[in-house]
Formats: C-alpha cells, sequence, structure tokens
C-alpha cells in the first residue's frame, strides 16, 4: 500500500502547486478556465482561498507532503487522520464551490478525488492490519 500512497500524494502535491500558482496568478486568463461553472481563478482569488491568510492550497501542499512521509514509513494507523482530515476539509471547499461560488476548480476537484482515494486506501490498510493480527 505504501507506493500507491506515496503516488497518489506526489499526485496531490502537483494539483495544490497548480492550484497555488491560480492563486498568485495576477494577469491572463486561467488556463483552466473552461467555461462559467469551471474556472480555477474565480475559486482561488475568492474570499474562500484562504484559511488565517495562508492560501489553501499551500495547505494543501503541505498535508500531502506529511501524509507521502506518514506512508513512506508505513504509518497507516497515524495517516487516518490526516487523510480524514483532508477528505472533510475537501468536502468543505467543494461545498463552498458549489453552493456559494457556483463555480468548481479543476484541481480542486482532483485534489478530492485523490485525497478520496488515499482515504480509502489506508483505511483498508488499516482494516488489513488489524484483520491479521487478530487472526495471528
Amino acid at each position: 500500500m505504501k507506493y500507491p500512497l506515496l503516488v497518489l500524494a506526489v499526485l496531490g502535491i502537483i494539483a495544490s502547486s497548480l492550484a497555488l500558482r491560480e492563486h498568485y496568478r495576477e494577469y491572463g486568463a486561467a488556463p483552466c478556465d473552461i467555461n462559467a461553472h469551471w474556472d480555477c481563478g474565480v475559486v482561488n482569488h475568492s474570499p474562500y482561498a484562504t484559511l488565517a491568510g495562508i492560501p489553501v492550497a499551500v495547505l494543501g501542499i503541505a498535508g500531502y507532503i506529511l501524509m507521502a512521509g506518514l506512508a513512506f514509513f508505513r504509518s497507516y494507523r497515524l495517516l487516518l487522520l490526516p487523510t480524514f482530515a483532508g477528505l472533510a476539509f475537501s468536502l468543505y471547499l467543494a461545498h463552498i464551490e458549489k453552493d456559494v461560488l457556483g463555480v468548481w476548480c479543476i484541481y480542486c476537484v482532483i485534489s478530492l478525488g485523490l485525497i478520496s482515494l488515499m482515504s480509502l486506501l489506508n483505511l483498508g490498510a488499516v482494516v488489513s492490519q488489524f484483520v491479521q493480527r487478530t487472526q495471528t
């Protein structure tokens, strides 16, 4: 399970980095400006794009780096906390995009998919470890 989680974490770092690039873009149309419902520029320049003055994308990068480290050392039980916290926060941000802004960010949706997969895979790894211990 180590390598799939590492790959997902690296992909999360990439998606969050692209969102951070949009956060600081000051000129030109965002490359992810697809239509009125899909525009990363609108999302990443909204008041919801920061938390305590820190861009949400920076928090995503830091979170994915933490998750990659925990996955690397196979600390799956410890990894449960950041993966499910990240999933909860991503779902909250998806709610903001859908119900408040009315615009989706493709990078954020990709990140939501990645953290969802990481949460499921990590939960499976923890349950598997627990079952193996109880059988021996």
